[in-house]
């Protein structure tokens, strides 16, 4: 029964575009609350413009807009869908500041519209800085006091009477973006200026560095019912955001008194800020004095509470939603162990551990220093028994080529205390090296904060790795230290390299497979134990599960009657591979269930649908390595696996899992490995007679230097072997190319360099398919609006194509059925293509579903991996009858990049992807559904000035048309001194601006972006030489720091201000997904 009569329609708003800071949980906690909703009987309408996420599927909510998530759109949607009630906890900061906003606006009132759960005035009450400790002092609670300023000189006088060092933050930030600490003056100047950028007010607040952090998350009810769910510490100390540190729940080193003192103050803060829901209060504690501070309070679901919700198995989110309709905690029950109400705390025998995922390597110029600001792209998320595991666990699922804590390549590392006392990305890793070479814990301590217990934990396994070193045989390993480092975490490959040491190298696979052999026959096996939210005192229902060596009896009854259907997840979010893959893992779970069989998850990603309790039959919360899949596949004995949806991770294991016998549903691995081994498969290709880019894998400059006589600059180079985090790049001249070398690789017979022909002005083209037996069932061809060289991840797509030739359309057809039927194809795959005049090139082939399934999907209203999961079990499946020809729609997917969290990294596109997530919108044509695609990630249309430097003669050409545009419409035209020129002979008026290097000429292209006269910058780098890429940079560092629109591509910007000059706001039709 619904305790709010009078609330028949509900309007949620998500979060938009995956971003640092604001990712994959809130896809997961705003699918909890529909499916909350819609167990009530309740309409549930949802603005979320993320078309690759779980909740924009069909079965979630009944109606679904992917328009931007700003108060503009929201409350045209308000006007036409006239909702009874609006949820805004469940979408993020983004979700947030717009319901704010339309609060104030008095848009809601004029509606009617009641907001759920949390009043408007508790979030106004956590969100402004003044109001939350003024709200908190009336209760006598600490908190970190800080001065409000607007402007930078009033900044100066708050630290000065507060004393450095000391912390500056924007007030409306999500995940402390534009915030950090200052030791002095200057840096305060710089960081303020940027913080204000973002933020209308900036805090300084004395900082607390070295002190405990400590999370509790906290559910009330309207009846004043709390209860804590969880409490998490921060292996790292004050002063790393939380989303960035290494986070074990539940606290390890509080004591007894300490764990509830604080859990008190949390249950007092909640109540009195009168929240109705869950929210997550953070503290600064320091155990020697009991001293503490409230840090912050987040009235509404954050990436703490997808974390505290997967290590409790308590459907937070679930609770969350049903409690914003009035009902009491008393009234629901726990929907894990389906017996006691919700109103129980959670207690939990086991340990979790998150470790963040950086994606670093991946930008040119970053800062690796970890600080108050998220950098982090991902996170995963490790359950086991004891300190040592977890941490061993979780460090290999990051998935950054780490064996554990100790076993991997050896660091050079210069000066290791300065390496301890800077927090980077890789800190953990220099802990194991200090160990190694004789630091005490003591002195570890002193130079990080660390807690000593932590420090302890971590010397037990350098401990136990030394004592694996003292033998060289397996025979002579006595079984109970094999145990033991199985109990702490150790993998076969770690056991493998301290026993094999130098030998190993020739063949790590059969050293690893030996030890697994060995321990198999000494009965050394894990054994699975069941996530029930209470430490075993009630019969938990759901098989929510991990595997451990601390324990001796499964949990589990294992029938072993064959119908389990296992499907791997994609792992940690990282750059190129995030939501897209768990909407993929969870319609595979879906069909399999459909069909009647028993599905089986593995992942360990906290943020995604697919480790939810309820989206299949068991899930297993642990590792993706071929070992932990093995022992996972031994006990449960499955019918077969899935490979195909869980992108390239799962991919990876196909030939070991092959070679041990596994029954892999679909494309067989020997078919995988043809497409992934670009030497067999480009000889394929050449068999088949298809056309492809020349390359060649080199071994020497010689070799590579004859090789571009033939094909010329410029080329893309590849090395097989990474020093510097570059993978990849173009290169147009020879002094390029000998810089990213020396950069990137030594070019030897051990290391190769593979160098392609990089052919310009080519569109790019993607196929995505189905097939069945070599046969293609079901295809969407989109194309880029961006010319080849941009990375297919980071590129505007748009389906179905509107500019192709329909003899192109036909030849990719006629390729993609060639390369389906040689490697014989059952599943999902996808194609890459260049076009240029009707010649087409093949660049790649993923025989697994890819990053535009759900997009393609979506617009085309055919679900792909519904397909391709009846194509694996073996179901015949006929094919649609509609094709992309019929649509008389477009639809646009745009690119998210998170650029402004990333200090110092250049914002230019390339070769490689730098991403983190996307949008995908519908219109009635191009320019409409790019309008919202690029409102969607961010820009804002222009209302006074534009500055241009466009690049090459060919880009100025390219440009023109636009340039005409925005003059006819009344735009200011800033250009730099070859574009002035250009615009001025094509009789464009412009006004000339200076480059950074002539800084005696006036006006200076910088202080117009700081005296906010230009509000869009259009800079597009000619090549990629230094001087060339260095006075761009600074201009395009700046429009990203300051909160510019930035575009880098003479065609996506050139389409999107032919959208915007074309076509006014108020002409975008409001339609919803069922609509078109």
């Amino acid at each position: 029964m619904n305790n709010n009569q009078d609330i028949k329609k509900v309007l949620l708003l998500g979060s938009g575009a995956l971003k640092i800071g604001e990712a994959g949980e809130f896809d997961y906690s705003g699918s909890q609350a529909l499916k909350a909703m819609k167990e009530e009987g309740i309409t549930t309408v949802l603005i979320n413009p993320n078309i690759a996420t779980v909740q924009t599927s069909e079965g979630f909510a009944d109606k679904i807009y992917f328009l931007p998530v700003t108060p503009y759109f929201v409350e045209k949607v308000i006007a036409k869908e006239r909702p009874d009630g609006i949820l805004l906890a469940f979408g993020g900061q983004t979700a947030l500041n717009c319901g704010v906003a339309l609060h104030e606006k008095g848009i809601l009132e004029k509606y009617n519209v009641k907001v759920l759960g949390t009043p408007v005035q508790a979030i106004m009450d956590t969100e402004d800085r003044e109001l939350f400790v003024k709200k908190l002092d009336e209760i006598n609670v600490k908190t970190i006091k800080s001065e409000a300023a607007s402007t930078v000189d009033e900044a100066l006088e708050a630290a000065r009477r507060l004393g450095f060092p000391v912390i500056v933050r924007a007030a409306y930030a999500l995940g402390g973006l534009g915030s950090g600490f200052c030791d002095n003056e200057d840096e305060l100047v710089a960081l303020t200026e940027k913080a204000l950028a973002f933020s209308p007010q900036v805090l300084v607040e004395k900082s607390l560095k070295g002190w405990k952090e400590v999370e509790y998350e906290v559910v009330r009810d309207r009846f004043d019912n709390c209860i804590t769910v969880c409490n998490m510490e921060n292996f790292d100390p004050l002063g790393i955001h939380t989303g960035e540190s290494i986070v074990v729940a539940p606290s390890q080193t509080l004591s007894n008194e300490d764990y509830h003192y604080l859990r008190k103050l949390a249950i007092k803060i909640i109540r009195h800020v009168g929240i109705v829901g869950e929210c997550n209060v953070q503290y600064a504690f320091d155990p020697q004095s009991m001293d503490y501070r409230v840090i912050e309070v987040n009235a509404r679901l954050s990436r703490s509470s997808a974390l505290a919700s997967k290590a409790t198995g308590y459907p937070l989110a679930f609770v969350a939603a049903k409690l914003g309709l009035g009902y009491g905690l008393f009234d629901l029950n726990n929907s894990v162990t389906k017996v006691t109400s919700a109103f129980f705390e959670p207690a939990l025998d086991y340990i979790v551990c998150k470790i963040p995922r950086w994606d670093l390597g991946k930008f040119h110029g970053v800062r690796r220093e970890i600080g108050s600001s998220m950098k982090s792209v991902g996170e995963v998320m490790a359950i086991g028994r004891t300190f040592e595991e977890v941490i061993q666990k979780s460090l290999r699922m990051i998935g950054q080529g780490m064996h554990g804590f100790t076993g991997n390549h050896d660091m050079n590392i210069d000066n290791i205390d300065k390496a301890l006392a800077t927090p980077t990305d890789k800190r953990i890793f220099v802990i194991a090296k200090a160990m190694q070479e004789g630091y005490s814990v003591d002195r570890i301590h002193e130079l990080t904060k660390i807690d000593k217990w932590f420090l302890y934990r971590l010397s037990n396994i350098v401990n136990t790795s030394r004592e694996l070193q003292e033998y060289d045989s397996l025979d002579r390993l006595p079984d109970q230290l094999l145990l033991q480092a199985k109990s702490q975490g150790f993998s076969d490959f770690q056991i493998a390299r301290s026993i094999f040491k130098d030998a190993m190298n020739s063949d790590t696979v059969k050293a690893s497979d030996t030890v697994r052999a060995h321990r198999i026959s000494r009965g050394i096996v894990p054994v699975v134990k069941q996530i029930d939210t209470l430490a075993a005192e009630y019969p938990a229902q759901t098989n929510y599960l991990y595997l451990t060596y601390n324990g001796s009896t499964n949990d589990i009854e294992y029938l072993h009657d064959h119908r389990s259907i296992v499907v791997l997840g994609s792992g940690a979010y990282r750059i190129g591979s995030s939501v897209e893959f768990d909407w993929c893992s969870v319609n595979a779970l879906m069909t399999v269930k459909k069909e009647g069989w028993r599905s089986v998850m593995i992942n360990y990603n906290p943020e995604t649908v697919s480790t939810d309790y309820d989206m299949c039959d068991r899930l297993y919360f642990d590792e993706l390595t071929y070992e932990r899949v093995m022992d996972i596949l031994d006990l449960e004995q499955p019918r077969g696996t899935i490979l195909s949806v869980g992108g390239q991770i799962p991919n990876n294991l196909a030939m070991r899992l092959d070679a041990a016998g596994v029954n892999i549903f679909g494309t067989t691995a020997r078919s995988i490995d043809n497409a992934e081994d670009r030497n067999k498969f480009s000889a394929m290709l050449d068999r088949l007679g298809i056309d492809q880019p020349r390359w060649r894998e080199l071994t020497s400059f010689d070799d590579i230097n004859a090789f571009i006589d033939e094909v010329g600059f410029p080329v893309l180079v590849r090395p097989s072997y990474v020093l510097s985090g570059a993978a990849m790049n173009v290169c147009s001249n020879t002094e390029e190319l000998h810089r990213f070398l020396k950069l990137a690789a030594n070019v030897s017979k051990q290391h190769p360099v593979v160098v392609t022909e990089f052919i310009q002005n080519a569109k790019e083209i993607e196929m995505d398919a189905v097939a069945q037996n070599g046969e293609i069932k079901v295809y969407a061809i989109s194309e880029h609006i961006e010319y080849a060289g941009v990375h297919s991840g980071d590129a505007t797509i748009q389906f179905p194509p509107q500019k192709l030739y329909v003899e192109t359309m036909r030849r990719i057809k006629k390729v993609s059925a060639q390369i389906a039927k040689a490697l014989n194809i059952s599943g999902p795959f996808n194609i890459q293509y260049l076009a240029k005049n009707n010649d087409i090139k093949v660049i790649e082939c993923n025989l697994r579903a890819s990053r535009s399934f759900p997009f393609v999907s979506k617009v085309l209203k055919i679900n792909f991996i519904d397909l391709a999961t009846r194509v694996m079990l073996g179901l015949p499946v006929e094919k649609p009858a509609k094709n992309a020809f019929d649509l008389d729609y477009v639809g646009i997917k745009a690119s998210q990049f998170s650029f402004s969290r990333l200090q110092g990294a250049d914002p230019v596109l390339g070769v490689d992807m730098s991403s983190t997530g996307e949008v995908g919108c519908i219109g009635d044509d191009t320019s409409e559904a790019l309008l919202k695609a690029m409102l969607s990630v961010g820009l804002r249309l222009p209302k006074k000035g534009i500055l241009m430097s466009t690049g090459s003669a060919k880009q100025k050409t390219a440009m023109l048309d636009a340039a005409h545009a925005l003059h006819n419409h009344g735009y200011k035209i800033y250009a730099t001194g070859g574009t002035f020129r250009f615009l001025n002979d094509n009789g464009i008026p412009a006004i000339r601006v200076y480059w950074p290097n002539e800084p005696e000429m006036k006006p200076q292209a910088l202080e117009l972006m700081h005296n906010h006269e230009i509000d869009m910058v259009v800079n597009i780098p000619k090549n990629l030489t230094p001087t060339e890429l260095s006075n761009g940079y600074k201009i395009r560092r700046a429009a990203i720091d300051l909160n510019i629109p930035l575009l880098t591509n003479a065609r996506l910007a050139s389409a999107f201000i032919e959208a915007f000059t074309s076509r006014p706001l108020e002409s975008i039709e409001i339609k919803s997904w069922e609509e078109y």
